[in-house]
């Protein structure tokens, strides 16, 4: 019972989630899957270390296929090759057994959900301040400065 309700809730989370925060819980489920795998990699729990790393690589999949390559322009194709990489270097890290690149995998991934959620964040708004358009991101989400922020997929 309990465990349906989470799902319910999470379901809803995800389904009323603007594009950023969408793009944030993406980089945050990639990090607790990676770390997963990563302490089952440890623990010789291979059976739940193949499933936690699938659900990573899924994850940053999913964060590759959602950039807007026309509207992101270089840092959409910089993101590209890094999210690439990280599918690759993973996959090798797994057969090598070396956890090292799991955690500079993890690093990565955080240090980029830690600049979303920066952006992400509306700056304080003074009554006289009007909105104004301060660029796009990879993902073609167009960012409002001051507090009022409007998204666009």
């Amino acid at each position: 019972m309990y465990q349906k309700v989470v799902n319910i809730y999470q379901q809803s989370n995800i389904t009323t989630a603007n594009p950023a925060k969408l793009v944030i819980m993406c980089y945050e489920g990639a990090v607790s899957s990676l770390k997963l795998a990563r302490d089952a990699y440890a623990a010789k729990d291979y059976g739940t270390k193949g499933k936690a790393l699938q659900k990573a690589i899924d994850f940053i999949n999913e964060l590759n296929a959602s950039l807007d390559m026309p509207k992101g322009g270089h840092i959409a194709v910089n993101l590209r090759a890094l999210y690439m990489y990280m599918t690759q270097a993973l996959t090798e890290a797994d057969l090598k057994k070396d956890l090292k690149t799991f955690d500079d995998v993890i690093r990565m991934l955080e240090e980029l959900e830690s600049a979303w959620k920066a952006i992400s964040t509306p700056p304080q708004r003074t009554d006289d301040a009007k909105p104004q358009q301060s660029g796009i991101s990879p993902y073609g989400v167009a960012r409002q400065t001051m507090s009022a922020q409007a998204w666009n997929a």
